[in-house]
């Protein structure tokens, strides 16, 4: 059984890697991006089995929800950040793949 504590600096350890990894979308970092989402997905894991068995009161669910609106607002802010760079690789390689992929890697 986890603490509260404990539970709570999950929490708070997810926060502040998804205000990094926004971070580093603003920045245009994107393949700190790719590592930083590694980091991610195994906090949020350890933070799904740690979940079961915790009870909260009120203020510390209102703290729960402030943390998990803290990341959804940086994911939503990375996918805005993320969308048109997608958008343009899309359109890059639709309908003339092997040109694009001779230009981006050169003729060989």
């Amino acid at each position: 059984m986890t603490s509260n504590a404990d539970y709570f600096a999950r929490y708070e350890a997810v926060a502040a890697l998804s205000c990094r990894m926004l971070t580093a979308a603003r920045r245009d970092l994107w393949s700190d991006l790719v590592h930083l989402q590694e980091e991610y997905r195994h906090l949020v894991d350890a933070l799904r089995d740690a979940d079961s068995g915790v009870k909260l009161d009120e203020a510390e669910r209102l703290r729960k929800y402030a943390l998990i609106r803290q990341i959804l607002a940086d994911d939503a802010a990375i996918r805005d950040l993320a969308n048109p760079r997608m958008a343009n690789l899309s359109a890059l390689f639709a309908g003339r793949p092997t040109r694009v992929l001779k230009e981006l890697y050169g003729a060989r």
